[in-house]
């Protein structure tokens, strides 16, 4: 057996002793455990989060648009208010 056959079959076995493991049982249960702890925990995913963050900088961009355009209008009306008919209603 060559040196490179007998590293092979080393890792092998060592990889299926540490699959046979207690440890690996752990691994897996607390992994199981953490999974039914996030489902509970009605967490998002990443993208998700990053879709609901676009669409609300896009929903405050237009909230910025429409208050420009009221504070427009309102410039207007009170133009119009200050004009010289609302002073002979005065």
């Amino acid at each position: 057996m060559n040196r490179t056959q007998w590293l092979e079959d080393f890792q092998k076995n060592l990889s299926d002793l540490i699959a046979r493991s207690p440890a690996a049982d752990l691994e897996r249960n607390v992994k199981a455990m953490m999974g039914q702890a996030f489902t509970r925990m009605d967490l998002i995913t990443r993208e998700e989060f990053d879709v609901q963050t676009e669409l609300l900088a896009r929903a405050r961009e237009r909230v910025d648009q429409l208050d420009a355009q009221v504070r427009q209008l309102e410039a207007r009306v009170a133009a119009l208010e200050g004009g010289p008919s609302s002073q002979a209603d005065a």
